[in-house]
């Protein structure tokens, strides 16, 4: 019985920390990349306060939901749910060893100045921001597939 509330859980977590992710690679890193360097440095340290506490959340409801429809189902739900969850926790990690120390460098540098090797640092900000949206992004496709193989089987048990 807890399986479907489960489902729909998981469904909105990943697909808010996908989206999450994804509206800042299409969105908020083009326009990093087009105002001014102080501008950028300004916004996302404050952006970052926030999304602290927003994101980190984000990723704990996808890993923790994705985890429970991993121990609530079997077979091929279960392999769905688990590679979810395994996708989140690279989000994780991605962000917390990627994307985070560089966030403290950025913090540093909006109230000093960036350093002459700043470009590269940034694009690195930026492709480790690419890989945590894609590993959000097919572990809410794994969780919609999970929902819509649940969906069929169903519908098939109860056709027959």
């Amino acid at each position: 019985m807890l399986v479907r509330p489960v489902k729909a859980f998981a469904l909105l977590s990943t697909g808010l920390l996908s989206g999450a992710f994804g509206y800042g690679a299409v969105n908020v890193a083009y326009a990093f990349r087009i105002v001014p360097l102080d501008v950028r440095l300004t916004f996302h340290t404050a952006l970052m306060q926030v999304n602290g506490v927003v994101m980190q959340t984000l990723m704990a409801l996808a890993v923790i939901s994705s985890l429970a429809l991993a121990v609530m189902t079997r077979a091929v739900p279960r392999l769905l749910a688990a590679g979810a969850a395994v996708l989140a926790v690279t989000s994780f990690l991605v962000t917390r060893f990627g994307n985070v120390p560089i966030n403290g460098q950025i913090k540093r540098w909006a109230v000093t100045s960036a350093p002459a090797n700043h470009a590269t640092i940034l694009q690195r900000w930026e492709a480790f921001h690419v890989v945590r949206t894609a590993t959000a992004f097919v572990a809410f496709l794994l969780i919609v597939l999970l929902v819509f193989v649940g969906d069929r089987r169903k519908k098939r048990s109860s056709a027959g």
